[in-house]
């Protein structure tokens, strides 16, 4: 069963670039993760503060191996002062 997550930021403000740097800095080494079938970060353009993570994974077991990846412990411990509110929308789980 794949497993696909929308993941909501809002940066504080102007920490627009800060966080924009740091998701970004997630796409490639997580589409090189075993597993990982679409990873982006998108920027709303009529919302520059906010930002969308969009991550599918085959199962669950890849994405509990992305959870412990090197590059999501930088992430987790980094974004936090840049980031006024973070949610996810959604988790979907497709057979």
């Amino acid at each position: 069963m794949t497993i696909t997550k929308r993941v909501t930021f809002i940066a504080k403000e102007g920490s627009e670039a800060k966080m924009k740097e740091l998701l970004s800095a997630m796409v490639v080494p997580s589409k090189a993760e075993e597993g990982c079938i679409f990873y982006e970060i998108f920027q709303y353009e009529n919302n520059p503060r906010k930002f969308m993570a969009v991550e599918t994974w085959e199962n669950e077991a890849a994405l509990n191996g992305h959870k412990a990846s090197a590059h999501y412990a930088i992430y987790k411990s980094s974004f936090e002062p840049y980031c006024d509110k973070k949610y996810s929308d959604e988790l979907e789980v497709l057979g």
